[in-house]
């Protein structure tokens, strides 16, 4: 892979802030109603007010928090519904994207994914959960892009928000869904088999999706 060539994209601290909530609430570590401020948020990454509140507000236009006036910054309600329906699109966009990478894929990319899946797997093995959330979004990254289809790639980018990639290990049974779910997408990827492919990875994504909602409604009937 030429990757490595780049630059890694820094990120810009209202980014960082905005990245760290949403995954908060993605993961169910924040409630709908609860209350955040940017001063907490600030504390917490070890930056400026400034760009916390910046970064609040963006997920505010978003429709993860709503603005209560003399209040602040209040948690909107995701409900498990929710979730189940942004990866139902998703695994649409997514198994598109693999069906049409397995009908031009080549044996070196193949292989490169392989590699990608054996490390991920004693990322696994060794509860390494950071590694194989790195490799996980690495696996993916590299499918689509494959795809050609930047597009389309842009619009599954806007559902990846809805995966909590720092809090990874939080959802149960999501490292385990790495690990295994990922061996069909290859064999079929290797087989060129655009439809076996593109059913491997929305059976994926909608697994992964099931598994969030059950710990988001999990959360919500905790006391």
């Amino acid at each position: 892979m030429t990757g490595n060539s780049k630059r890694p994209v820094q990120m810009r601290l209202s980014d960082v802030a905005s990245a760290h909530v949403r995954e908060l609430i993605v993961s169910g570590q924040l409630h709908s109603g609860e209350f955040i401020r940017p001063e907490t948020v600030a504390d917490e990454l070890g930056i400026s007010a400034t760009p916390a509140r910046e970064g609040l507000l963006q997920l505010q236009t978003e429709g993860f928090l709503s603005v209560e006036p003399r209040r602040g910054f209040m948690v909107t309600a995701l409900s498990s519904d929710d979730i189940r329906d942004i990866y139902d699109a998703q695994a649409l966009l997514g198994g598109e994207l693999t069906a049409r990478t397995a009908a031009t894929i080549t044996s070196t990319a193949v292989d490169e994914l392989e590699r990608i899946q054996e490390a991920l797997e004693r990322a696994a093995a060794a509860n390494d959960f950071d590694e194989e959330e790195r490799l996980n979004h690495q696996f993916h990254a590299l499918i689509y892009q494959l795809s050609g289809s930047r597009k389309m790639r842009w619009l599954i980018k806007t559902t990846l928000a809805y995966a909590p990639r720092k809090f990874f290990a939080a959802v149960e049974g999501w490292p385990e869904a790495s690990a295994q779910d990922h061996r069909a997408i290859i064999e079929h990827l290797r087989t060129n088999d655009p439809e076996k492919a593109r059913a491997a990875m929305a059976r994926h994504i909608r697994n992964a999706g099931a598994l969030l909602a059950e710990h988001l409604a999990q959360n919500d009937e905790s006391p």
